[in-house]
């Protein structure tokens, strides 16, 4: 079964608003062995009429997002009804389900928003508890050679509950199935994408019945494995074994989630002492559910009086070796696991740039260390030559693999 999407909004186009349907609606489909053919995105207006007459020929089913609010410029449900041939008419119920909604938020209900509650004739409505304008089901018509078309609100908030209540159980009863396909996602941290695919696939031909897929991150690649089952666990032999110690997660579980569920699992905890970063570290462990658990404290300790004041690091070492270098954040670590009393601490010194480096020291140069009660602490130097968000964010998945591998047990190298 083709499938496409179109996604309305000006504002998607202006980057006001970051498009996230496509990845959403792509895992949605995969659950249903489906694939998403083509996304189209457009701004508001009319520009919907001359997509739409370019995708009928072609598709079996379009989600459409957007375009149903009830401003001059929302006319998805009016062009569709056009190019059906459907008559509009207004849903009493849908009206009184709109106002109620104005009044129950102290509102005064306007007439704008009656044209929400006009549904093109034989079209099932798809209700919307979490925003005025209710989804829209239109089934394909052989007449008119049109696909199945599923009108949709385009705010998350409100699409995402519809189509897992109302749209993902229609597609399922039309393709026959609720289950998805056989597959494995292996997180894989610190392998550039390229390495990756040239040392694995020689060794994964051979399978028969495998798909491969591949996601470069920051610093990670996420390997998708899709086929049977007995394809996926010989794959999954192979990349075990050539992969041992940089498999994060078999699974799309975010490395923050990882080291919670470790630590948590050994009673332990972690603090952080953040130079360069910015406190991105700390910030990043505590986006897992359950962090309070394990993580006790995070300083940002950006100048050098900070790392003397707050951590101990001694000021011969400042001024000996630098802010950015292994001695120092060796003080930092163990000044962070002493005042924070935790039983792990991360820090981390560099230069972020783009000003501020030097011959010595380039731009993307940062040291990492990690101190562990009763463990000899580890320190090295990095080098991150990228701009300065992503050498944030580099240096933030570097040292929580970093710490991932002392958790395991894993040599740090």
């Amino acid at each position: 079964m083709r499938v496409e999407v179109v996604n309305t909004g000006t504002e998607l186009l202006l980057g006001k608003v970051v498009n996230t349907h496509a990845g959403y609606f792509g895992q949605e489909m995969f659950k249903l062995g489906l694939r998403i053919q083509r996304q189209t995105t457009i701004p508001d207006g009319g520009e919907i009429r001359v997509v739409l007459q370019e995708c009928f020929p072609r598709t079996d089913v379009i989600l459409i997002t957007g375009g149903l609010g009830p401003t001059s410029d929302d006319i998805t449900r009016e062009v569709v009804a056009e190019m059906l041939g459907l008559e509009l008419i207004l849903d009493e119920s849908i009206l009184a389900t709109i106002n109620e909604m104005f009044r129950s938020r102290g509102y005064t209900p306007s007439k704008s928003n009656d044209r929400q509650a006009m549904v093109p004739e034989g079209a099932v409505v798809l209700e919307n508890p979490n925003g005025t304008a209710p989804g829209l089901y239109v089934p394909a018509n052989s007449e008119v050679d049109s696909p199945h078309l599923f009108l949709l609100p385009g705010p998350p908030r409100e699409l995402k509950p519809m189509f897992e209540a109302l749209v993902f159980p229609k597609l399922a009863e039309m393709v026959g199935t609720d289950t998805a396909p056989e597959s494995r996602n292996f997180r894989i941290y610190g392998v550039g994408e390229s390495t990756l695919a040239s040392k694995l696939e020689p060794l994964l031909q051979p399978i028969a019945d495998l798909e491969l897929g591949y996601c470069a991150r920051l610093g990670e690649v996420d390997l998708r494995l899709i086929g049977t089952s007995a394809a996926i666990e010989a794959a999954s032999t192979i990349v075990r074994s050539e992969y041992a110690e940089d498999i994060v997660v078999e699974s799309e579980e975010a490395m923050e989630e990882v080291i919670q569920r470790l630590l948590a699992g050994k009673g332990a905890t972690v603090s952080t002492a953040e130079s360069c970063t910015g406190g991105y570290i700390a910030s990043s462990i505590t986006n897992a559910s359950g962090s309070s658990q394990v993580f006790h404290q995070g300083f940002v300790t950006y100048a050098n009086e900070a790392k003397r004041d707050i951590l101990g690091v001694p000021e011969e070492t400042l001024e000996d070796f630098g802010a950015v270098s292994n001695e120092t954040v060796i003080a930092m670590a163990e000044g962070c696991l002493r005042v924070s009393g935790a039983d792990h601490a991360i820090a981390v010194s560099g230069i972020a740039g783009p000003t501020g480096g030097s011959d010595e020291k380039p731009v993307g140069t940062v040291h990492v260390a990690i101190a562990s009660k009763g463990q000899e602490t580890f320190a090295k130097r990095y080098f991150n030559p990228v701009d300065r968000l992503s050498f944030k964010m580099r240096v933030t998945r570097l040292s929580l693999d970093l710490l991932r591998r002392r958790l395991l047990g894993f040599p740090l190298d």
